[in-house]
């Protein structure tokens, strides 16, 4: 029993507003939480790690609730926080200096729902993006170097319907000319967007709202992507292997009793991942490969998916947890934020193990 890893809550720190998002702050003992304050304003924080608490540096107010941030498009020199607001804007910070965004884009009619970043932090090759989707419908990416104006728009035609677009996520980002954008929708719709050839590569549709994607990592050619849910299901699709036909083979796992809100990749460890549930719960997993990924038929190869088994499970909060940030230096060291508002600094041990 004391070999599987377990799940601590090292630090709890109760706070006065609703906290969205949590991220590490790069090659530091920092970190950031984005939220909204009761009177319907954006917060920021910025805490540090010291001797088994946390202290609170910085405190930032903005017009308008932060709902998303990713550091993903930012060099490791300059560590830029990009955000989302309730109001559609995108807006890029220097920490040291908060008073103005470094970059501003109105960038959708309404509330940004999600974010990536990919470029930045010597992850992944190519231009230094970020790729937003909002309850508009639309998803877009933009390059902080071109301002105002998004470099690739995928959203419905003129008359369709437009879906909640609830996660994003970058991806296939291996070289200097492909990227791939996976977006997730309300009605249950993934879609794969090729950024090289500005088409949709692959869509699929799991009957129930999307609420987290993400790639095991993106800076190698597509290898797996899990994809959560509305109701208690979460979705690992083996992306290495596509068929013409049957698309990319996946598996099905039920798991929280409740909403699925995200899934996080240990950096250390591509196979194991995070699950975050609306009941305040987190399962730790590992996806096993099959003995073969491919097998040949008679229309072409087709993927195998392995299997996941759950390693560990524990409940950190009484609310759904909103954001899951795992430390990039420091193996099994992470961040959460939940809808309690609290923020947890939780360790999970043992992960080297694997």
């Amino acid at each position: 029993m004391m070999d599987k890893p377990q799940i601590i809550c090292h630090v709890e720190k109760s706070l006065p507003f609703s906290l969205f998002d949590g991220k590490w702050i790069p090659c530091s003992a920092k970190f950031v939480v984005l939220g909204s304050k009761p009177k319907g304003t954006g917060a920021l924080q910025i805490y540090e790690i010291t001797e088994g608490d946390v202290k609170l540096l910085h405190e930032v107010e903005k017009s308008k609730p932060f709902k998303c941030g990713s550091f993903g498009a930012s060099s490791l020199r300059e560590r830029h926080l990009a955000t989302g607001d309730f109001d559609g804007k995108l807006n890029v910070w220097n920490l040291e200096d908060t008073s103005n965004p470094v970059y501003t884009a109105s960038a959708h009619k309404q509330i940004i729902n999600c974010i990536d970043g990919i470029g930045g932090l010597n992850v992944g090759c190519g231009a230094p993006e970020i790729v937003t989707g909002s309850r508009d419908g639309s998803v877009k990416v933009w390059d902080i170097r071109q301002k105002g104006k998004p470099v690739a728009v995928m959203e419905p035609e003129e008359g369709e319907v437009r879906r909640d677009c609830w996660a994003v996520a970058f991806g296939n980002s291996y070289n200097s000319e492909e990227r791939m954008v996976c977006a997730g929708y309300d009605n249950g719709d993934i879609k794969l967007f090729d950024l090289k050839t500005m088409e949709l590569r692959w869509e699929t549709n799991v009957k129930n709202g999307v609420c987290g994607l993400e790639f095991d990592r993106k800076d190698i050619p597509m290898n797996k992507l899990v994809a959560t849910t509305l109701e208690s299901k979460f979705y690992v699709y083996d992306t290495r292997t596509f068929h013409s036909k049957k698309g990319f083979a996946s598996l099905s796992e039920r798991a929280h009793k409740s909403t699925i809100w995200l899934a996080r990749h240990l950096p250390q460890n591509r196979d194991i991942f995070v699950t975050c549930g609306g009941s305040g719960s987190v399962c730790l997993w590992k996806y096993n490969y099959p003995a073969q990924r491919v097998k040949t038929t008679d229309d072409g190869a087709v993927g195998v998916v392995g299997t996941v088994s759950l390693l560990q499970n524990n409940t950190l909060s009484s609310q759904p947890i909103s954001s899951y940030d795992w430390n990039p230096d420091k193996i099994g060291l992470a961040l959460c934020t939940a809808f309690d508002q609290t923020l947890r600094v939780v360790i999970v041990t043992k992960l080297n193990n694997y």
